[in-house]
């Protein structure tokens, strides 16, 4: 910095100069209400205007456009990318008037707009703002991650109001209870600072002021005062409320978290740390504003309603700030009187709802609008309860008795004030502050101060312990206006000579030239003089100016010469400078909208460009050093050097036409005292500019063009310059035999003795910059796609380590590029004495540090020092080194810490580090097995972000370590591995389940992935029967033999007229036939009214629907058509009577069935539920079914509670029982409240006695009786248990009331009795007073009536006048529910003494006591209690009947009757059949949904025996309704067993049943038929039963084996409860998905059951798609081979995986395997054999043909390599051999699923190739290839081998051993004929010849030969024989075999070889 005006001449150039115009402006015009809105305020002015309204109309737009352009204002930020990949864009936010515009536009203003929101009043603010809800709040709770959500929004500031919308489409708003000054966005939500208006001054009672600050935290929390923590005298830190009206904030930062404000009076700057509140900070707030009340504070009435006068005469238009807002702590509602203006908190109902309001401390709070907002209306006659004391308790006791203290959440710390100066004036408030970070990474907080024309630059940091910010001291620059330039960190200054000038922290860098601004007249600068003319001339410039500027408007353009002219400085140096630039300095006004390197200039004529500041460096390689070189250097050296680099790099003039690395070089030289100019390489760099000359930057654009013609040295210039050294030395210009060009020496090369100037900036700092770049150099080699950078690089090194006379660096550089040392031989001396000045520091090692080397000796064992490393910059280094750590010397510690001892990091100033390492540490252990080594390794490097394109780019060597792990891992993959590992390890499938598992759920309203878009059928009636929705894909796939699936469709189809065939009989009249048509048709009606129940569970959850259309309810259809003529018959003529609303169940049915469909995972809202709602009355029924299904699928939660009371009001009673059984399915088991008191209304037992007597219907109680089961399901809650024991014998009542359809009351309270009880048995908590089981029992068998307990003994007193009951109970009606009470009471708890109870009776006298009906409940119950007894076979079953039964009873075969007297054979047959059916469905709900085949053939077995029995002739004794009632049984039970398989055997019963429609055949038998035919098809295939406690209850619920004799029968059991198996439905289809066709697929899986007392543990294999078992009977699930990856779903660990998957569609990605077909395409495998035989290599590759590639992998680029590289074309010659050879490596990659490795081959075969020829120019890839082998000989890896012998990378190859030979033999030729010479004159330290360098650089690098240096420190010259030399060479680690080629030449008599 010393010279002054060489700093002035330094520019730099600005690029890509625009116009901006905000975007908003222009959209703001073309806005819709832009017009509306001028109109509407300009009445007024145009009815003023009597002469011409136009005219009048015109003048006013006018007026208000340019009112308009005032109140406009826009903010831009950084583009925000939704998925956090970096996006170069600007978003802004434009405001004028009401209309907020967001747009986001690009570099290149291709901009769009985003959203534009139009609001009621004039925006005063609008700002982006992030809203952070902890996680417990949301209700999203399914994201992982953090505990917070992120809801970014954009907050809208209006005079009484604050909109907040956020990006997902949630909007809210806020009142405000007070006026806003501004708002500021924090970290944690919004600031609000409250206008402090004039009359705020305390008034003569002295009272605590009112908190001028708020917090918002998010929009539906209270606002909240802010309080403020500063430190006490004595450190006693006092807590208070931010109070102070003098204090304004200026500038609000979020990352850090602080506030900065400035005090009005004392006119000073303060820093404050934002935070949230402690809890003890609360309490201490809350505290002290409870003590200051003070008896004084009680202010008399009249002063009180003076003082409040003067508060409401506020001008603002809806109340003046705060009026009468009394102290926080005392307020009472009372006072908001009916004028209040504000609105409060309203919410549109997409906000979430669920957001509590109360603060953490859990204070009850109301909401914060009506603390604040009082009205503005001071004539409210209780004006004075308005009291201003915090503590007047005397009167706040009647007063105001529920106020509570508001609690505030954000406290300010203090943290640094500006400090005091004297001169110091009032108006110095910072106009612009903004934080700035330097080009080292020092952060400034800078603040304009206008009024002095200062920018005020504080520097801070962080403390160590990264807790608080540490300031510093305060640098002043002189500024109008400043910016920062975030993208390359440096600020842009606007200095008083309207200059722009750019600062990187306090220091600068240089003036900024705008190249080509837009400005009128520019032509000034001809009358401007050049530097060469004298200054005199120019003494009066102010006449050709200002002819200039004449014809332009006055003021728009200030002319600079008035300055000029007073100026006393008019010939200084500088003037020139002035002048040139003056023209903009008048233009430049002010800065604004920094974003990243870009910037907004205000000129003065009111138009505005957009610049782009230059970024710092563009070439990677560059980036690189200057990094290193910045860390290594002390900070103000750093900066010092980036900014010469800076000016050096952007320096005016367009870019110049040389590179930026030889720029790059030739600065970092220059200031390390080199003279370039005299350097011959680097001198060519400089050659044609002149750097150091000081140009103005006008006239350097001009000099930077040579002349046109060319010269001599252009061509001299080429020849010497590195591009053609680095060409000559490639291996294309030998191939191509170019003669190598010589350039002329120069004369004046060697002439002289070049020498350093110690005196420059970095000359002392030489070896630490030498250092770093080596390390970068290190870096570079492993990315393989630097190697240009590399070459470069390492000509620099070399002359570096010439100079420091570092021989082992230049030996170490010799060996990696032999051709490029040769070229350049010019050293520089450094005097001894400058070289003492020289800093060396710790860090530097005399032996180059060397990546590969390190790694070489990891892979033999060697002991390994630490590798140096500069963190941020080497962090390739540190990622390679540490896997080989871990990996290769199996030390898992590697990766588990920082400060790994593998690295030793390097910083600036550093201490030396401890290097004594014990060398024996870094030895393979066997610490762990090898699979957990390499997954763990694979895991590490997906944690610190390493992706398979870094893998590809690492060198093949390096590489191989890590692609071994891979490759491990790829054949056993964990399930649950993250999606980025997966990915790594090349398993797409596991990637793929992994990134669709994690998918929000918004993703998933598409539909399922697949689902196919074409409808089935094309037939217009196909469509609407609500079931073409399957996914058809899927089904061919699970029943792909036959067409079961359309023939089930068939089969439950209601939606098109049924056939109705009678043939006329001859003595039949018309009429007559027409009747019989008609109740033929009756007869069919029945069986059509019972499909809709089936079909629902046939397309159970199959649907997506579209938010914005209705769900399709197919239409029942109950006509029929008669053949021949297809005429219609209807049931409406009136020929026959038809029993009324036969219909209204079977469309309630219809309604659920459509419901249904829809997939739990859809998106639905509440709204789209009130849109399905039917205009017509008719479809009422079918829309309470359709809501019921909302519950079951669990949608009803989102139905708003008003909704649910508007439709529960109407009194409509489908809609009631629908609604109330479908909210209780959505809270199933939640004890939910709000659901409580809803059932509760419905329930006259639950309601309190003296409540109004409800006229609910019946089956309305039924229904809530049975929510209330299903809410309280498993609670065991006391009074709800008691109540419905009561309930279940409830006895008629005195009028009509209970009389109708008692059974189905008592049964469902019974149902749900065992629901809230369910499974607890014999451990109910404290009701043991209410003797369950005991009253039950009493119920169940009948007797004496207890006492009725309880508070509604008094409705119960008088008996009922209709039925005669006495006091017995009434069996009939109590024993259904009770028995299912104690089935569900002691569900699986195998209690005896209670299942004795339900013994059938095995006396003739019992048996005629019961029902044989309740034979089968009884049954069924004992064998739910006694669950493990249940066995699958038919010996089990009969064992239920008792021995009477058994003796004498008709076996279901027998032909003819027994005869007896003595005993009802009537009774014994019918209880006979009911039992075994009881026992059979007890089989059904003990093997639900697990396809147990002995279950399956015992049931099959009866149901075909019941089926002979109807026919046989003893039917009648047992009578037809009770076979077909045990028939229907047994098909509902096999249908349970095979739920979901699409059994056969079950379709042809179902079938056969469903075609029967005469006699017997009555309604409900076709509901169990086609029920029976639904759940064997349960949701297409998809779905499968339960056996949880909770599923058998809602299937005892559903399936209960009472079917209704007729469509509107609910006598006994409600109809709707059919519908409750949905609760005992779970997914269980897994789907075989084909992640490369992304279809479904087959696949082999392997199934391990875990053992239980019935059976060890056992495997069986499915093949998928299939039906799992339940899973808690598994233990894993494989993916088994040969045609697919293996693929290990693990469910000992838990079940969650898998249930996610199963529960997103169950779609299980697969991927096959090289060279296998897919099941469908070759299902027994043959094709592939093919494929097998040659995988094993018996037959030699060249058989292969790369056509038969295809066959083995689906990868284009492979099959392009086979296409150009493996092809034969016509006269091949000699490269058939390498086409060969190709085509065996390609095929080997593939067969052993690594194509991957195929890059690898081909290298090393290149390489080795190249090395044959003599033509290794660089040895990098011999490095590589001696890696490789140093790998596969390592003994970690022969570890790995000896355990898995036939898998891994160049397994069964003979490929390497082949290279290693190829390599061994060339060296030795190469050895024998004269490289033994140069070998030796190398050893010896002679000069070597040159053709012979390359060779002798590969046999170094290949037999690790120690440097000259080595040997001579080792002692060998005197050695005689060989083995002392074995001995010597110990300690150098050189392996044996290249001490053999080497001893003949150390011995120097070949004859000692002999030992």
């Amino acid at each position: 910095m010393s010279d002054h005006s060489d700093e002035t001449a330094t520019m730099i150039a600005a690029g890509d100069l625009q116009e901006f115009a905000p975007r908003g402006r222009e959209h703001c015009r073309r806005h819709p209400s832009a017009l509306t809105l001028q109109l509407r305020r300009l009445q007024p002015a145009s009815e003023l205007c009597s002469s011409d309204g136009a005219a009048g109309l015109v003048g006013s737009l006018r007026e208000v456009t340019i009112h308009e352009r005032q109140r406009e204002s826009w903010q831009l930020r950084k583009g925000a990318s939704d998925v956090g990949e970096e996006v170069d864009y600007d978003e802004e936010l434009y405001v004028a008037s009401n209309v907020v515009i967001w747009s986001k536009g690009s570099k290149n203003q291709a901009s769009t707009v985003y959203k534009a929101f139009t609001v009621d009043s004039p925006v005063l603010q609008a700002l982006w703002c992030d809203f952070t809800i902890p996680q417990e709040k949301s209700d999203k709770a399914d994201v992982s991650g953090s505990g917070e959500i992120i809801e970014k929004c954009i907050c809208i500031l209006q005079n009484s109001c604050i909109n907040v919308h956020s990006i997902e489409g949630k909007d809210y708003i806020a009142a405000l209870p007070f006026q806003v000054a501004n708002v500021w966005p924090t970290k944690y939500g919004l600031l609000f600072e409250r206008s402090s208006s004039s009359h705020e001054v305390p008034p003569s009672p002295p009272r605590e002021p009112l908190p001028t600050m708020f917090s918002m935290l998010h929009p539906l929390d209270e606002i909240t005062p802010l309080v403020c923590k500063s430190g006490g005298v004595f450190g006693s830190a006092r807590v208070q409320y931010v109070a102070d009206y003098t204090m304004r904030i200026v500038f609000l930062n979020t990352e850090p978290s602080i506030v900065m404000t400035y005090d009005t009076v004392q006119s000073l700057h303060t820093v404050w740390a934002l935070r949230r509140v402690k809890p003890e900070e609360q309490n201490m707030v809350l505290k002290f504003s409870e003590q200051l009340g003070t008896p004084q504070h009680m202010a008399t009435s009249s002063s009180l309603t003076a003082h409040l006068r003067s508060f409401s005469k506020g001008d603002s238009p809806v109340g003046s700030p705060f009026q009468n807002y009394s102290s926080i702590h005392s307020q009472s509602r009372s006072v908001s009187s009916p004028s209040m203006q504000s609105r409060s908190p309203s919410i549109s109902n997409m906000a979430a709802l669920s957001r509590s309001h109360s603060p953490a401390l859990g204070v009850h709070s109301f909401s914060g609008v009506q603390r604040f907002n009082f009205s503005s209306s001071a004539q409210s006659p209780r004006r004075h309860s308005i009291t201003h004391s915090p503590n007047s308790t005397s009167s706040d006791s009647f007063l105001a008795p529920e106020t509570e203290p508001i609690v505030p959440e954000l406290c300010i710390d203090h943290l640094w004030t500006e400090t005091v100066t004297n001169m110091r004036e009032k108006n110095s408030q910072a106009s612009k502050v903004f934080i700035t970070t330097d080009l080292c990474g020092q952060k400034f907080l800078c603040f304009l101060v206008e009024s002095q024309l200062q920018l005020r630059c504080v520097k801070f940091q962080e403390s160590n312990d990264k807790s608080q910010l540490i300031f510093g001291s305060v640098t002043n620059i002189q500024a109008k206006d400043a910016a920062p330039v975030e993208g390359i960190d440096t600020l842009l200054v606007l200095d008083g000579s309207g200059n722009l000038v750019l600062y990187s922290g306090v220091v600068r860098v240089g003036k900024v030239f705008i190249p080509g601004l837009p400005a009128p007249s520019l032509t000034m600068s001809n009358q401007m003089p050049r530097p060469s003319t004298p200054l005199d001339s120019v003494s009066t410039p102010s006449k050709p100016l200002n002819k200039h500027l004449g014809p332009l408007e006055e003021g728009v353009l200030l002319s600079p010469v008035p300055e000029l002219r007073d100026s006393a400085k008019l010939h200084d140096s500088t003037y020139v400078d002035d002048c040139t630039f003056q023209q903009l300095g008048t233009f430049i006004h002010a800065l604004r909208d920094p974003v990243h390197n870009r910037v907004t200039l205000e000129l003065s004529n009111n138009t505005m460009v957009r610049i782009a500041i230059p970024e710092i460096a563009t070439s990677e390689l560059v980036k690189r050093c200057l990094q290193g070189v910045k860390a290594i250097l002390p900070k103000e050296i750093a900066v010092q050097m980036l900014v010469k680099w800076y000016n050096a790099y952007n320096a005016p003039g367009g870019p110049s036409y040389h590179s930026e690395w030889n720029l790059f070089v030739t600065c970092l030289m220059n200031m390390m005292g080199y003279n370039t100019e005299r350097l011959s390489w680097t001198r060519n760099v400089s050659k044609h500019l002149d750097f150091e000359g000081s140009l103005s930057p006008v006239i350097a654009p001009k000099k930077a063009r040579p002349s046109e013609t060319g010269s001599d040295e252009d061509w001299e210039y080429l020849l010497s310059s590195d591009y053609h050294k680095n060409f000559e030395s490639h291996p294309v210009a030998k191939a191509l035999r170019l003669d190598p060009l010589e350039a002329l020496a120069s004369k004046d090369d060697f002439s002289q003795i070049l020498s350093l100037d110690s005196s420059t900036l970095l000359f002392t700092h030489i070896p630490a910059i030498f250092f770093v770049l080596h390390l970068i150099y290190e870096e570079l080699k492993l990315n393989s796609l630097m190697g240009e950078g590399i070459r470069s690089l390492v000509v620099l090194l070399i002359q570096l380590a010439r100079d420091l006379k570092l021989d082992a660096y230049i030996d170490y550089y010799y060996r990696d590029y032999p051709a490029l040392v040769k070229t350049s031989r010019q050293t520089c001396v450094i005097d001894q004495v400058q070289t003492g000045f020289m800093h060396h520091p710790a860090f530097f090692s005399a032996e180059p540090p060397s990546i590969f080397q390190w790694l070489s000796s990891c892979l033999k064992g060697e002991g390994v020092q630490p590798y140096p490393y500069l963190p941020g910059i080497c962090e390739r280094s540190k990622l390679v080194v540490v896997s080989v750590a871990l990996y290769i010397l199996g030390d898992e510690s590697a990766v588990s810490n920082e400060a790994s001892h593998y690295l030793y990091k390097i910083t600036s100033g550093q201490r030396k580090q401890q290097m004594e390492q014990d060398d024996n540490s870094c030895c393979f252990r066997h610490s762990t097995s090898v699979s957990s080594l390499a997954e763990k390794l694979v895991i590490w490097m997906t944690d610190v972000g390493f992706t398979l394109r870094d893998l590809e780019s690492l060198p093949f060597g390096v590489a191989l370590p890590i692609r071994d792990a891979i490759y491990y891992c790829r054949e056993q993959p964990a399930s649950d591995w993250p999606e980025a590992v997966c990915l790594l390890i090349g398993r797409q499938d596991l990637s793929k389940q992994a990134c669709k598992g994690n998918l929000q759920k918004g993703k998933s309203s598409v539909g399922p992935v697949l689902s196919s878009d074409i409808p089935s059928g094309t037939e217009s009636e196909e469509d609407e029967d609500g079931m073409n929705d399957m996914n058809e894909e899927v089904m061919s796939l699970i029943w792909s033999e036959d067409l079961r699936v359309q023939e089930v469709r068939r089969l439950l189809q209601s939606a098109r007229p049924v056939r109705v065939n009678v043939v006329q009989m001859p003595e039949a009249s018309d009429h007559e036939y027409i009747e019989e048509k008609e109740n033929r048709l009756l007869q069919l009606c029945q069986r059509t009214m019972a499909l809709p129940v089936g079909r629902g569970m046939f397309t159970l959850f199959s649907y997506h629907p579209i938010p914005t259309e209705q769900l399709p309810i197919p239409k029942l259809n109950l006509t029929g058509r008669a053949p021949p003529r297809n005429t219609t018959v209807d049931l409406n003529s009136g020929n026959i009577d038809v029993p009324p609303n036969m219909a209204c169940w079977a469309s309630f049915h219809n309604g659920v069935a459509a419901g249904l469909k829809i997939a739990p995972a859809s998106q639905i809202d509440s709204a789209w539920i009130v849109y399905n709602k039917p205009k017509i009355a008719e479809l009422a029924n079918e829309y309470a079914g359709f809501l019921m299904a909302l519950g079951l699928n669990g949608h009803l939660t989102k139905l708003a509670t008003l909704n649910i009371h508007d439709y529960l009001t109407k009194g409509h009673e489908m809609t009631s029982i629908g609604l109330l059984l479908g909210v209780s399915a959505a809270k199933l088991g939640t004890m939910d409240m709000a659901i409580t008191r809803l059932l509760s209304i419905h329930i006259p037992a639950l309601l309190p006695p003296t409540s109004t007597e409800l006229d609910v219907p019946h089956n309305v109680q039924v229904a809530a009786v049975i929510g209330i089961g299903l809410v309280y399901q498993g609670t065991a809650h006391r009074h709800t248990a008691e109540v419905l024991l009561a309930e279940i014998g409830r006895p008629p009542g005195p009028e009509m009331e209970y009389c109708t359809d008692r059974e189905s009351y008592s049964l469902a309270s019974g149902l749900a009795l065992g629901m809230v009880c369910l499974g607890h048995g014999s451990n109910l908590i404290g009701m043991s007073d209410l003797n369950v089981p005991e009253q039950l029992y009493q119920y169940m068998v009948g007797g004496h009536r207890r006492f009725q307990a309880g508070m509604h003994r008094e409705k119960h007193k008088s008996p009922s006048y209709q039925i005669k009951e006495g006091d017995t109970i009434n069996v009939d009606v109590t024993c259904p529910g009770a028995t299912l009470a104690l089935a569900m009471i002691y569900l699986k708890t195998n209690n005896r003494s209670i299942a004795d109870w339900l013994q059938a009776p095995d006396t003739m006298y019992l048996l005629d006591f019961v029902k044989p009906e309740f034979l089968l409940l009884r049954t069924l119950a004992r064998c739910l209690i006694l669950w493990d007894d249940i066995l699958p076979n038919s010996k089990w079953v009969n064992s239920n009947v008792p021995q009477i039964i058994r003796e004498n009873s008709i076996s279901l075969q027998a032909t003819e009757l027994p005869s007896s007297e003595d005993l009802s054979l009537e009774t014994l047959a019918q209880a006979h059949v009911y039992i075994i059916a009881g026992a059979c469905l007890s089989l059904g709900f003990r093997f639900a949904g697990s396809e147990n085949l002995a279950a399956f053939k015992c049931l099959y077995k009866y149901a075909t025996d019941f089926l002979k029995c109807l026919s046989a002739p003893t039917a009648s004794i047992t009578g037809h309704y009770n076979l077909e009632t045990c028939l229907s049984v047994l098909l509902l039970a096999l249908a349970m067993v095979m739920a979901g398989s699409g059994n056969l055997k079950v379709l042809q019963l179902c079938r056969f049943m469903h075609k029967k429609t005469g006699g017997e055949m009555n309604y409900g038998f076709h509901l169990a038929h086609h029920m029976a035919l639904g759940l064997l098809f349960l949701g297409g295939g998809r779905y499968s039963l339960s056996t949880s406690n909770s599923s058998i209850a809602a299937l005892l619920c559903a399936l209960y084996p009472h079917f209704p004799v007729h469509s509107t029968d609910n006598r006994y059991h409600l109809q709707a409860l059919r519908h409750l198996y949905v609760l005992a439905a779970e997914p269980r289809l897994l789907t075989p998905v084909d992640v490369d066709s992304n279809t479904p697929c087959y696949a082999l899986i392997e199934v391990t059951y875990k053992g239980t007392q019935w059976y060890a543990e056992a495997t069986e294999e499915l093949m998928a798609p299939t039906l799992l078992p339940e899973l808690h009977l598994l233990k894993q699930i494989r993916v088994k081979g040969p045609r697919y990856w293996e693929l290990l779903i693990d469910l000992s660990k838990g079940t969650n995986h898998l249930k996610s998957i199963l529960s997103k569609g169950g779609v299980l990605y697969v991927k096959l395997r090289a060279g296998q077909l897919s099941y469908k395409e070759d299902p027994m495998g043959w094709r592939s054999l093919l494929a097998q035989t040659v995988t094993h290599r018996n037959s030699e590759a060249r058989a292969f043909k790369p056509e038969a590639i295809s066959a083995f992998t689906s990868d284009p680029a492979l099959f392009s390599f086979a296409d150009y590289f493996c092809k034969p074309t016509v006269n091949m010659g000699q490269k058939q051999e390498i086409l060969d050879l190709f085509s065996s490596i390609l095929y080997e990659c593939v067969t052993q699923e690594n194509p991957e490795m195929l890059p690898t081959y081909i290298a090393i075969d290149q390489a080795v190739r190249r090395l044959e020829r003599k033509e290794m120019s660089e040895t990098f890839e011999l490095w590589q290839i001696k890696l490789v082998l140093e790998f596969f000989s390592s003994r970690s890896h022969q570890e790995r081998m000896s355990g898995n012998p036939n898998r891994g990378l160049f397994m069964n190859s003979e490929f390497l051993p082949v290279m290693k030979c190829t390599i061994d033999n060339t060296l030795d030729q190469w050895l024998q004929a004269g490289g033994d010479v140069c070998l030796h004159s190398y050893l010896s330290g002679q000069p070597t010849e040159e053709s012979q360098l390359s060779m002798l650089a590969c046999f170094l690098i290949y037999h690790s030969v120690p440097t000259p240096g080595q040997l001579a420190a080792g002692g060998l010259e005197g050695s005689t024989n060989f083995s002392e030399l074995l001995l010597k060479f110990k300690q150098l680690n050189v392996p044996v075999r290249a001490l053999l080629r080497l001893a003949p030449l150390l011995l120097r008599n070949p004859q000692a070889m002999v030992l």
